[in-house]
C-alpha cells in the first residue's frame, strides 16, 4: 500500500512539473553554483533593502541570498507548485525568517519596493519582464539576470562565467 501511495505522489509531482512547464514555457531550473556565486558577488554593489527573486524555482538563489544577507528581506515569486512546496518546507526546516515565497505570477502582481531584483528566466520571460519594468519602474534598483538579457536594454556590466555554457550574467541599473 505504501508503495502505491509513494508512486502516486511521485507521479503527481511529475505531472505538476510538466503542467507548469507547459503553462509557463520553461521548467524550474536551479542556478548553477558558478552563476549563484557570481550573482552573490555582484549583489554587493546593490543598495541595502529588499531583494526579490523573480521566478525563484527550487530556492537555490533565494536561500543563498538569505544566508548572505540575514538582515535583509528576501522575496521569491514562483508559480510551479512542486518547487514552491519544496522551498516552503526548506524555509520552515531551516528557519529562514527573512524569506517570503509567494506562489504568484510576478508579472501580474505589483512588486514591493526593492533594491535588487534577480532572475534566471528565458527569452520570452525577459521580454515580459522588460514590459513590466517599463510600466512599473523601480528607481535606484538593480537587476541581475542569469543567462538571458533584457531585449531592449543595455547592461551596465556583463560577466562571462568560465563554465561549460559560457553563461553570461547581466547587470542593469
Amino acid at each position: 500500500m505504501f508503495e502505491v501511495i509513494l508512486i502516486a505522489v511521485i507521479g503527481l509531482g511529475c505531472l505538476s512539473i510538466v503542467w507548469w512547464t507547459l503553462k509557463i514555457g520553461i521548467s524550474p531550473m536551479p542556478s548553477s553554483t558558478k552563476a549563484c556565486c557570481a550573482i552573490l558577488k555582484v549583489s554587493e554593489e546593490a543598495l541595502a533593502g529588499t531583494i526579490i527573486d523573480l521566478g525563484s524555482g527550487w530556492g537555490t538563489l533565494v536561500f543563498a541570498l538569505a544566508r548572505k544577507y540575514p538582515d535583509r528581506q528576501i522575496i521569491g515569486y514562483e508559480l510551479s507548485g512542486l518547487p514552491w512546496v519544496y522551498t516552503m518546507i526548506y524555509k520552515t526546516m531551516f528557519c529562514f525568517k527573512n524569506v517570503t515565497i509567494y506562489r504568484q505570477d510576478f508579472l501580474n502582481t505589483p512588486l514591493p519596493e526593492a533594491s535588487l531584483l534577480v532572475c534566471y528566466l528565458f527569452p520570452k520571460g525577459m521580454i515580459d519582464l522588460q514590459r513590466k519594468l517599463i510600466g512599473e519602474p523601480c528607481p535606484g534598483s538593480m537587476l541581475i539576470s542569469s543567462t538571458f538579457a533584457l531585449p531592449d536594454s543595455r547592461a551596465i556590466k556583463t560577466i562571462q562565467l568560465d563554465d561549460l555554457y559560457r553563461t553570461s550574467i547581466y547587470v542593469y541599473q
